[in-house]
């Protein structure tokens, strides 16, 4: 499932990163919070790896 928007994509960026120890996940907010608990990593990486280039800033843009 590709990412809908650049914000979740980068959300999922970071979620990934914390969940693989990169970045400590204290420093998580919102919904990169959220995903980093609820999904798993391949999840995580087929959003994060979405291209950017079409993606609305925002869902509802």
């Amino acid at each position: 499932m590709p990412a809908k928007s650049k914000a979740q994509q980068q959300a999922a960026g970071a979620a990934l990163a914390a969940k693989r120890g990169e970045i400590k996940k204290s420093s998580l907010k919102g919904a990169s919070r959220g995903m980093e608990k609820s999904m798993s990593e391949s999840e995580l990486k087929e959003l994060a790896e979405t291209k950017r280039k079409k993606l609305p800033e925002r869902k509802g843009d």
